[in-house]
C-alpha cells in the first residue's frame, strides 16, 4: 500500500519521541524501535511467486506482522492470503490474514494512550471514549466470524471486470473479542428519529476530490447483538494492518462493512448520502434481483448495496494441478461458510460432477465461522480427474453450478472445480 520511495512521512515518523515510538511498538507490535512504518512497508521484499492473472504476476511479499502474502497493490496495501493457508485449520492466523484498504493515507502509528473513539449525531450524550473506556463499557463478547472481501475471486470473472484481480485468498476466519455496538449506542442514547449509523476510520483520501470511506448500517441492524467493536483477534491485539486498535465487526456481511482503525460513529436521521457516501451509493453494489447478477457483459439497470455472504465451499487439501495417489484411500479436506444460517451439508464429486458424496462436517465454531469438512476417497485409475465441492445451508441455499456475473465481480460463490492428476 505504500509507494516505493516516500521519505517525507518516514522522516516525520522518525522525529517522534522515543516514548511515542515505544507506545506504538507496545500497542501495535508492528516495528522495531526507531523504524518508520512507511519505510518498512516501502522495503517489503519479494520472496517468491504468488498468483498470475491477465494484469501480471503477483509475488509474495513480507510486510510487518505478516508472513509472506500475495501483493495485489502497494499503495494502499492490498495483500491476499496464499490459499494453502486455509488448509492449516478453520482459524486463519493473524500473520496470514488478508489486508485491504480503500484509501492510500493509512495511519502510520496509533498511540493506544491517546486514541479516542467519538460517538456523535442523533444521540442524547455524545461520547469520547479511550481504549480503556471502551474495554470497560460492557462485558466483552466473542464471535468466530469470516471476513471476506466483496471482490474475493474477482479475477475468475468471465468476461473480465474492472477492479483488483483477486484469487480466492481475500478472506479469513478469526476469533474476535470486543464489545457489542449496541452497548455503545445505548450508553450514548439513540435519539428519536435515528435511521442509520455511520462509521469512519483513521485512513483518509490523498486528494480532497476523493470521498472518505464511510459505511452505514440501518439503526435496526446496529442495535442487534451481532455487530461489535473488536480489539482482539485470535487472542491478541488486532494486527496493525487489520485495523488496530479497534475494528467494526459485522458477522455475516462482506468486509466492506468491517471498518478498520475505527475512530468515529455518527447516528443520523436520514439515509447516508453525499460526497462521503460514494462508497455506499456508487460502489459495492450488485444488481437488484434475486440472483444479484446479470447476463455476462451486460449493463445493470438497478442496483442495491452488497450485504450478506452467500453460501460457499472450497477444497483446501489439494490445489489445482496437484497430484493424488491411485489405489489407496486419501482424505479430501476443505471449508464451507455462509451468512450465519449455518452449513447443512457439503457434497464432494471426484468425477466432474456426475456423482456426489456427502462429507463429514467438522467441529462447529459458530454459525458465522468457517466449517471444516472431510471425506475419504479412493481412486482406482490413474489419469486426470476433476474434484468439485458444493455446500448447502440451513436456508436451503446451494452454490450454483454456473458462476453468476455482475459488473463489479462481487460475491462469487460458484461450485469450485479442482483438476488433479491421479498417479
Amino acid at each position: 500500500m505504500r509507494s516505493n520511495r516516500d521519505t517525507t512521512p518516514a522522516a516525520h515518523q522518525d522525529s517522534q519521541s522515543a516514548s511515542s515510538r515505544r507506545r506504538f511498538v507496545q500497542g501495535a507490535g508492528l516495528l522495531a524501535l526507531g523504524a518508520s512504518p512507511l519505510s518498512v512497508l516501502a522495503t517489503a521484499r519479494d520472496t517468491g511467486e504468488g498468483v498470475t492473472f491477465a494484469d501480471g504476476p503477483r509475488p509474495l511479499v513480507t510486510y510487518p506482522q505478516k508472513r509472506p502474502l500475495i501483493r495485489v497493490t502497494t499503495r494502499p496495501p492490498h495483500l491476499e492470503t496464499p490459499f494453502s493457508v486455509f488448509n492449516e485449520g478453520p482459524i486463519t492466523a493473524n500473520d496470514a490474514f488478508f489486508v485491504r484498504y480503500h484509501l492510500a493515507n493509512i495511519p502510520l502509528a496509533v498511540d493506544p494512550a491517546t486514541y479516542r473513539l467519538t460517538v456523535k449525531g442523533k444521540v442524547n450524550t455524545p461520547l469520547n471514549l479511550s481504549l480503556a473506556d471502551l474495554k470497560a463499557l460492557a462485558a466483552p463478547v466473542e464471535v468466530v466470524a469470516v471476513n471476506q472481501c466483496s471482490g474475493n475471486s474477482r479475477g475468475y470473472s468471465s468476461p473480465r471486470v474492472f477492479g483488483a484481480q483477486l484469487a480466492n485468498g481475500a478472506m479469513g476466519n478469526a476469533r474476535w473479542v470486543g464489545v457489542p455496538l449496541r452497548k455503545i449506542l445505548e450508553k450514548a442514547g439513540v435519539a428519536a428519529g435515528a435511521r442509520q449509523v455511520t462509521f469512519n476510520g483513521l485512513d483518509t483520501p490523498v486528494l480532497p476530490v476523493t470521498s472518505d470511506f464511510r459505511k452505514a448500517l440501518d439503526i435496526e441492524h446496529a442495535l442487534q447483538d451481532e455487530p461489535m467493536l473488536a480489539w482482539s483477534m485470535n487472542g491478541k491485539d488486532l494486527p496493525f494492518l487489520n485495523g488496530y486498535p479497534v475494528k467494526l465487526i459485522v458477522p455475516g456481511y462482506f468486509g466492506t462493512y468491517w471498518v478498520k482503525h475505527l475512530s468515529e460513529i455518527e447516528v443520523i436521521d436520514h439515509v447516508f448520502d453525499g460526497h462521503d457516501a460514494l462508497f455506499m451509493t456508487t460502489a459495492y453494489r450488485v444488481p437488484d434481483n434475486d440472483c444479484q447478477c446479470v447476463v455476462p457483459g451486460s449493463a445493470v439497470a438497478k442496483t442495491r448495496p452488497i450485504s450478506t455472504l452467500p453460501v460457499r465451499s472450497f477444497i483446501t487439501s489439494v490445489a489445482a494441478g496437484g497430484q493424488l495417489p491411485a489405489g489407496r484411500s486419501v482424505e479430501l479436506k476443505g471449508i464451507a461458510f455462509d451468512d450465519g444460517a449455518g452449513i447443512k451439508t457439503v457434497e464432494v464429486s471426484v468425477d466432474g460432477g456426475r456423482r456426489w458424496k456427502t462429507a463429514a462436517l467438522g467441529h462447529d465454531l459458530g454459525r458465522f465461522s468457517f466449517r471444516e469438512w472431510r471425506l475419504p476417497v479412493r481412486f482406482e485409475r490413474r489419469g486426470k480427474a476433476v474434484l468439485m465441492v458444493r455446500a448447502t445451508n440451513h436456508k436451503g441455499e446451494v452454490q450454483p453450478a454456473i458462476a453468476d456475473w455482475n459488473p463489479g465481480g462481487y460475491r462469487r460463490h460458484v461450485v469450485e472445480s479442482t483438476p488433479v492428476t491421479i498417479a
